[in-house]
């Protein structure tokens, strides 16, 4: 009877080394396999980037990693344009709201604020101006607007400063995570889609409110569709924020600290 050396392996056939020999081939083979059983890495941080490169998530092999993206030092360009016009709305809509109570031109400024915040960004990314400003102004002013509405909204008592101060304490206790950060040479984590679309609904939401102060049917309405927004909005801001948090412990738990 014969022994037939050549068995399955995976997909692949293998020519078994001959009883009492050490085979190199077969070691190697050993090796291969317990490369491919080994746990498949999930994230590659990639840290202490170049100042004018930006880093974004992308996929190689399976692979989540870190591809460098150039940015530039450009100051005036037309996102950060709208995005410092954003920021000047901030006190224009505090007086309007807490001021005269012009509540149809702050309405018309919540609207022109949330389409500068889309603007801006789309025009940037399909254009290749993103710039080391641009990366900053974008979330600063969005947290502005946000701390701006949420305060005008309460001291107008148009919703409770339960919900108005909530909003706030997720971004102080962002905030609390980047000295931890910086002792692995991170100064900050990007933006993911989460967060975004939390600060989008937000958004949706606030003229809502605002509209929903009146009187009339359409004003009920609007405070329902508003008050559904607020809280939908509220528990995706949150859940972004918990999501930073972990990526902040799982950085701590896998990258060693900067020398720096």
């Amino acid at each position: 009877m014969s022994v037939d050396p050549v068995r399955k392996v995976g997909s692949r056939r293998k020519v078994a080394p001959a009883a009492g020999e050490v085979s190199s081939n077969h070691e190697s083979t050993l090796d291969q396999l317990g490369k491919q059983a080994a746990p498949e890495p999930r994230t590659t941080y990639v840290r202490n980037a170049p100042e004018k490169e930006t880093w974004k998530p992308s996929k190689t092999k399976g692979v989540r990693v870190s591809v460098p993206t150039e940015r530039s030092d450009q100051v005036l360009n037309v996102p950060n344009i709208l995005s410092f016009s954003r920021i000047l709305m901030v006190p224009l809509f505090l007086w309007l709201v807490l001021g005269p109570q012009r509540d149809a031109l702050a309405l018309l400024v919540l609207v022109v604020s949330g389409l500068t915040d889309y603007l801006d960004g789309k025009i940037a990314r399909s254009t290749g101006q993103i710039t080391n400003l641009g990366v900053l102004l974008d979330p600063i002013a969005d947290r502005l607007f946000i701390l701006a509405v949420v305060v005008a909204l309460a001291m107008r008592d148009i919703i409770p400063w339960w919900l108005a101060l909530s909003l706030p304490l997720r971004d102080l206790c962002l905030i609390a995570l980047v000295p931890l950060l910086r002792t692995r040479g991170f100064s900050s984590l990007p933006v993911h889609f989460l967060g975004k679309a939390a600060t989008a609904v937000l958004l949706y939401a606030f003229p809502l409110l605002l509209l929903g102060d009146q009187v009339g049917s359409l004003a009920n309405l609007a405070r329902v569709f508003g008050w559904a927004f607020s809280l939908w909005g509220g528990a995706l801001y949150w859940w972004a924020g918990l999501l930073y948090a972990l990526q902040v412990r799982q950085i701590l738990r896998t990258m060693p600290r900067s020398r720096r």
